[in-house]
Formats: C-alpha cells, sequence, structure tokens
C-alpha cells in the first residue's frame, strides 16, 4: 500500500466556503441532496481553480528563474556594460519635460504677443 492518497484531499476550508455559497443560493424547495450537490459541483470548481493558479504561478516561477540564471550567464564580473534598452528609458522622460517646457515657454510668448497687438 503506498504512503500517499492519490486521491487530493480537500481542505476544510474549501469545503465550507462550498457549503456557503450553496446555501446562499438555494431555492426555495429545493432538497438538502441537491445542496448538497451543488456545494460538491462548486468545491470541485474551487479545487480546480487552485490548481490553474499553482501551476501558472509554478511556470512563472520557472520562467523567472530561467530568466535570471540567463542574464547572470550573460554578463561579465566585471563588465559594467549599460544595455540599450535601459538608456532609451531613461531618456523619455527628459524629451518629454523639454518638450512640455517648451510648450508652455510657446504659451507665455504667445500671450504676451497677444496682448501687445
Amino acid at each position: 500500500m503506498s504512503r500517499y492518497s492519490r486521491k487530493n484531499k480537500i481542505s476544510t476550508e474549501t469545503k465550507d466556503d462550498a457549503v456557503k455559497i450553496a446555501r446562499g443560493s438555494q431555492r426555495p424547495g429545493q432538497t438538502k441532496e441537491q445542496t448538497r450537490l451543488i456545494a460538491q459541483g462548486i468545491q470541485k470548481g474551487i479545487d480546480l481553480y487552485k490548481k490553474q493558479q499553482k501551476n501558472k504561478a509554478r511556470e512563472l516561477d520557472k520562467k523567472l528563474r530561467k530568466a535570471t540564471t540567463n542574464s547572470i550567464a550573460e554578463e561579465t564580473p566585471g563588465e559594467n556594460v549599460l544595455k540599450s534598452g535601459s538608456v532609451k528609458n531613461n531618456r523619455l522622460p527628459w524629451v518629454l519635460l523639454m518638450l512640455s517646457w517648451l510648450g508652455f515657454l510657446a504659451y507665455i510668448l504667445l500671450s504676451k504677443f497677444d496682448q501687445v497687438f
């Protein structure tokens, strides 16, 4: 006999949540058996959702680890080289700041020019 059960055990919290939701959406005249079946369906849905989220988190973690190991392998310890992407990202705010100041100065000059005439 194996030590671990192949059947996934469902937490009591999930069961309680499923029963609470099933009772909240219970219709008049609905039997306890029907409510229990609805609670089981909700419980399976919650379990499936949790499994999907775990798988997504696991895949994201794998990708993150792979990316960090690749970036560490690409960079040599004695080399301090800026990447072109970071330079472009640093220029954009300055360009926008300069454009906004030029627009502000143009507005002031045009408003003074309108007052003269």
